[in-house]
């Protein structure tokens, strides 16, 4: 496990950027052998998106030959509302790149069948051969992707009912509208993402220092689903200074040093 600590947030993006590029780049993506990366949504990664989109711009960064997973989407809400997960990857990512829309893929929060859906979803993933890098962002109470406390963290893609903590924090996007908010998505479970042969986890602002410290300073604990990844091979956290706030200064000068 890596903690990489970076004085704010555009740097943390920056790094987290770089780190992306650099893995496609080295793995030397081609017709038939497609990088494959799990993507998050929500606030932390747009500057990280940012970033990817100037690469790809520049001439630096292609991704024709890269499949995409997200984590999650939200059950009910209609695909082209300005707050599905949909729309937020197409206009903050996808219509910037160079992707081809089939090998984008996120989970149908209005699929007949929601299990079936799951299912689909956990065989797309073994049939591109697993995925390469999955990015992941976490809540201030320590859930990665959907998996709220309490979720197994030997969990698959499934349904969830979200908790009112996430739901709270969600309302902002829904004109802080508690009734407007779904209360159900559908998310890679704790196991998918721990099957990526690499895993980096985005982490900036105070009020995600209590989740850091949780997820790298105690045990591993499905109250705290990010702490997982203390056991996954290889984990990075990047995060900036504010993040860091709860942790010990001997934590803190370590991986500094």
């Amino acid at each position: 496990m890596r903690l990489v600590i970076l004085e704010d947030y555009d740097q943390a993006s920056e790094w987290a950027a770089k780190y992306i590029c650099n893995r496609i780049i080295q793995f030397k993506p081609s017709q038939g052998r497609y990088f494959t990366l799990g993507l998050p949504t929500g606030n932390t990664p747009l500057g990280c998106y940012r970033k990817l989109i100037e690469y790809h711009k520049n001439g630096d960064l292609s991704f024709k030959y890269v499949k995409t997973f997200n984590m999650d989407e939200y059950v009910g809400l209609p695909r082209n509302h300005p707050e599905s997960y949909h729309s937020y990857m197409w206009n903050n990512f996808f219509k910037h790149i160079d992707i081809d829309p089939n090998n984008a893929h996120i989970l149908d929060g209005n699929a007949a069948d929601l299990q079936a859906e799951c299912d689909a979803f956990e065989k797309k993933i073994e049939e591109a051969g697993g995925i390469d890098l999955f990015v992941g962002g976490i809540g201030p109470d320590g859930h990665i992707a959907f998996n709220e406390p309490g979720s197994s963290l030997s969990s698959r893609t499934r349904l969830k009912t979200l908790a009112m903590d996430t739901i709270l924090a969600n309302a902002k996007y829904f004109d802080g509208d508690l009734s407007k908010v779904p209360t159900m998505a559908l998310t890679v479970g704790v196991g998918t993402v721990m099957d990526a042969r690499e895993v980096m986890i985005l982490i900036t602002g105070a009020h995600k220092a209590f989740a850091l410290y949780k997820a790298i300073e105690e045990g591993v604990n499905h109250m705290w689903t990010v702490s997982a990844f203390q056991q996954h091979p290889r984990t990075i956290f990047v995060c900036d200074e504010d993040a860091t706030l709860e942790l010990r200064v001997k934590t803190v000068k370590y991986f500094k040093g």
